[in-house]
């Protein structure tokens, strides 16, 4: 009895699980027909408003068109840095102005003299090649002076070593003796040279050696300045510091600028002026030898 209640039960249970899920599907299924009979009616009504929208659109389009006409261009958008060298140059005072102005022609004089003193130096080392290919094969000094180059140094110290040999009888010079006589002026028209090649090497030196404390005194002035404005602005603030002395700092850089090239070009000149000077001495101590043992008699 209590088997067959409960299977009742049961089995009621079942009946009724499976009526409610019936009734819930078909409310669904009413929802969702309701939905897509509703629909053509309110497509009409979106149709009937895209026109009115439409002619809103268009007439708006005109109104928007200067606008863009009127839009920054990539080239609008570049910004122009406030704190560079132009910028400091502007609104600098006397002393920077001067400052850079000094610098500018320290540069560009160290530059013009370590490129001339270059030049210089290739010139004849070339005619110490054309002297050693062509003069030794001489059968005399003036021979051998003919192969030489107009213009040639080497030409010149033979030319007075020539001179010394061929004027030293009859004259003051009696005193003094022929070898000691062509000796100096060997000596002095080999020194010639070697003035001539220095020209400007200390002015390479005074620019790599002071450049930087001139830079630096730009500095100085520059924060010197920048502090004052930002005392007198009675405000402290990144922008206000940051650009004045940025501007300052410049000096400092540029100092550096300058004197690097300055130092680079004095020892590369020194060093090549002892390369030149060395061959015009060998040459100098050949020709000497030659006008001892009577060269320039038998010419």
């Amino acid at each position: 009895m209590n088997t067959k209640y409960t299977f009742g039960s049961k089995l009621t249970a079942w009946l009724s699980a499976i009526a409610v899920a019936a009734i819930l599907v078909g409310a669904s299924a009413s929802s969702v027909s309701a939905q897509d009979a509703a629909a053509p009616a309110a497509a009409p009504a979106t149709d009937a408003a895209a026109p009115a929208a439409a002619p809103a659109t268009d007439a708006a389009a005109p109104a928007a068109e200067p606008g863009l006409a009127g839009a920054p261009t990539g080239g609008a958008n570049e910004i122009e840095n406030p704190y560079g060298i132009e910028h400091m140059l502007k609104e600098g005072d006397f002393v920077n102005r001067t400052t850079f102005i000094i610098l500018a022609l320290m540069s560009a004089g160290s530059w013009y003299l370590t490129i001339m003193r270059l030049i210089d130096q290739a010139i004849i080392m070339r005619q110490a090649d054309n002297a050693q290919k062509n003069f030794w094969g001489a059968g005399n000094l003036k021979e051998g002076l003919k192969k030489l180059e107009p213009d040639s140094t080497f030409r010149t110290i033979v030319e007075d070593g020539l001179k010394a040999a061929e004027h030293h009888d009859g004259k003051l010079t009696d005193q003094i003796d022929l070898n000691e006589w062509v000796a100096m002026s060997l000596h002095r028209a080999t020194d010639t040279v070697s003035y001539r090649l220095s020209a400007g090497v200390a002015f390479l030196a005074s620019v790599g050696s002071t450049a930087p404390f001139v830079g630096l005194f730009g500095t100085v002035w520059g924060i010197l300045n920048a502090l004052i404005k930002i005392g007198v602005a009675g405000q402290v603030s990144i922008d206000k510091v940051a650009g004045p002395l940025g501007e300052a700092l410049i000096m400092t850089a540029i100092g550096l600028v300058v004197a690097v090239p300055a130092v680079l070009g004095y020892n590369m000149v020194v060093r090549r002026n002892k390369i030149v000077l060395e061959r015009l001495r060998n040459f100098s101590a050949d020709v000497h030898a030659v006008l001892l043992a009577g060269g320039a008699k038998r010419a």
